[in-house]
């Protein structure tokens, strides 16, 4: 087992995860409760990553995080170092990958929130602010817990979009799954057995939690 490989994996998992949570739940607050004539504009942007193919995706990442780029000299001047070849890529390529698997079930859940409850707030003078802490958030916190979930458990399964952005580094990009197909290529079929066993069991882990929750809160399973 790549415990470097491991740590990584788990650290960008984590970190993806709370920045797709900081950055979903406003905009998809803003999905669920706006009438504006570009929001389906937003929508289709936000959905793309789950069509395009990862190796599409990270391939246009990595020109703009390049070197001949205005935003890739850029942010190397501010940073010091190009974005692409590093763990600061790697997370900005698997929140813009897994973005879909954030906005999608928050505003699903933002959604099916009473529309009754929401006028009532807004009568009472709560703002937008407020309206989505008291009233959106308590009563979707379900719909939370699963965008976290399948956030957390698609970045653990990465490949196409951390090897093309990330490449392979050892103990600086290179994650579990990456781990897995260099193992095959060295025709360690053992040790990839058991690197894909703890990838399996971290994704089904981490689903397990969220049925469990769901069906001990009594809410009706998908």
């Amino acid at each position: 087992m790549d415990l470097q490989a491991l740590w990584l994996t788990l650290r960008l998992a984590v970190t993806t995860t709370v920045i797709l949570l900081v950055l979903g739940i406003p905009l998809s607050y803003w999905i669920a409760s706006t009438r504006a004539p570009w929001r389906p504009l937003v929508e289709a942007v936000t959905t793309l990553p789950i069509l395009l193919p990862p190796t599409v995706l990270g391939f246009y990442l990595l020109v703009l995080l390049g070197p001949h780029t205005g935003f890739g000299r850029i942010v190397t001047r501010l940073l010091g170092h190009p974005l692409a070849f590093s763990f600061s890529g790697l997370v900005l390529g698997s929140v813009i990958y897994s973005l879909p698997f954030a906005v999608q079930p928050l505003a699903a859940g933002f959604r099916s929130v009473d529309t009754a409850l929401i006028e009532q707030a807004r009568l009472l003078g709560a703002g937008p602010l407020r309206t989505l802490i008291s009233i959106f958030l308590p009563l979707s916190r379900h719909s939370v817990v699963a965008a976290a979930a399948l956030c957390f458990t698609h970045t653990v399964g990465e490949f196409g979009v951390v090897l093309m952005i990330g490449g392979d580094i050892p103990g600086a990009t290179r994650t579990l799954s990456i781990a897995i197909y260099d193992q095959v290529q060295d025709f360690s079929y053992t040790a990839a057995n058991r690197t894909s066993l703890v990838l399996l069991s971290v994704s089904l882990i981490a689903l397990l939690l969220l049925y469990a929750r769901r069906n001990r809160n009594g809410a009706p399973s998908a």
